[in-house]
């Protein structure tokens, strides 16, 4: 049976995340370091094709694209953005303590809460659920049997957390920027149960079975900033 190959890539490092800023929607583009990121990363390994490329509409991820895809246009998908953080967009947390009392009150909660003018965890969970639901649905329709999606890293964390398999929580599926996992979808298997096995890291390096082999610490601080941008609850369906 055909089986269908999604590549889910977080972007490089955008200029607001180098300076502590809640940049959910804010359309920050890729700061140097990211950039240069991302080109080292295409040089020392290899990143898989595809026969489409997608991407989030945001710039810092639009941006990704034309770095690891060159000559190729992704088609933006909205449904893939990251969580909008309202009136705190673009601001760091010092600057939003100093404006809204009710940032410590949210952030006590868990950050599941929508802050003002903005998506709550749950909502967040929704929209990329149902928009990863709908993409599956429209690869098996089209037979587009590889593509490469290019996105943030709550998103893929919602996405794995979700339909991966091995089953993982939310932060266990946490990436660095430039890298990403390979999932593998079986039509029946999909229809019955919604779930995807991942089997490889991006991207790959001559010599390493398992794919790049990520800093713990880097990982750690990866962890702390997602815990603040959305929350310490685990995300995801119920995988009971």
């Amino acid at each position: 049976m055909q089986s269908y190959v999604i590549h889910l890539i977080r972007h490089g490092i955008s200029e607001g995340s180098l300076e502590g800023r809640y940049v959910g929607i804010t359309d920050s583009p890729l700061s140097q370091e990211g950039k240069k990121q991302l080109k080292e990363l295409l040089e020392k390994g290899t990143y898989p094709g595809g026969k489409a490329v997608f991407s989030s509409p945001l710039r810092r991820c639009l941006e990704t694209a034309e770095i690891l895809y060159p000559g190729v246009k992704p088609e933006a998908l909205p449904d893939f953005r990251e969580c909008s953080f309202g009136d705190w967009e673009n601001k760091t947390a010092e600057e939003i303590s100093a404006e809204d009392p009710s940032f410590a009150k949210w952030m006590e909660s868990g950050s599941q809460a929508a802050p003002p003018n903005g998506e709550s965890g749950a909502a967040f969970m929704h929209r990329v659920c149902a928009g990863f639901e709908a993409f599956v649905e429209r690869l098996m329709r089209q037979r587009i049997t590889e593509s490469v999606l290019i996105t943030h890293g709550g998103v893929i964390m919602t996405i794995l957390s979700a339909y991966g398999l091995p089953r993982a929580s939310f932060y266990d599926w946490m990436t660095q920027s430039g890298c990403g996992y390979s999932l593998r979808i079986t039509p029946g298997l999909w229809m019955r149960s919604m779930v995807a096995e991942v089997y490889a890291q991006i991207p790959s390096f001559a010599g390493e079975e398992d794919g790049i082999q990520q800093d713990r610490i880097v990982l750690d601080l990866a962890r702390e900033a997602a815990d603040r941008a959305y929350g310490d609850k685990e995300t995801g369906k119920d995988t009971k």
